[in-house]
């Protein structure tokens, strides 16, 4: 199993909408770590790791995100899998 890591920068209506609160619960489904905070500028920064096609779904989730919310860009990093993170956590600082 290939295992990878990435660093999204999400845009859109993501803030005061339980974006990371959606965001923590679909990571955990999928067994990721990481975390998600929200960004002073507006967007949300996530970063996860876990299972690359893991990761990959985890996309495709984020990329629709929750009822009242909505997501008009995704900058997407992917990174090397370093195990930073035992779990995934919301981050409940901003972020600059």
């Amino acid at each position: 199993m290939e295992y990878a890591a990435f660093l999204a920068r999400v845009g859109g209506v993501v803030q005061g909408v339980g974006f990371r609160y959606f965001t923590y619960r679909e990571a955990t489904t999928l067994d990721l770590t990481g975390y998600v905070k929200n960004l002073i500028d507006g967007r949300v920064e996530i970063f996860s790791e876990g299972p690359k096609s893991s990761l990959q779904e985890f996309i495709k989730i984020i990329r629709i995100g929750p009822r009242f919310g909505y997501v008009k860009d995704i900058e997407i990093e992917w990174l090397p899998y370093e195990k930073k993170y035992e779990k995934f956590s919301i981050s409940h600082d901003y972020g600059y």
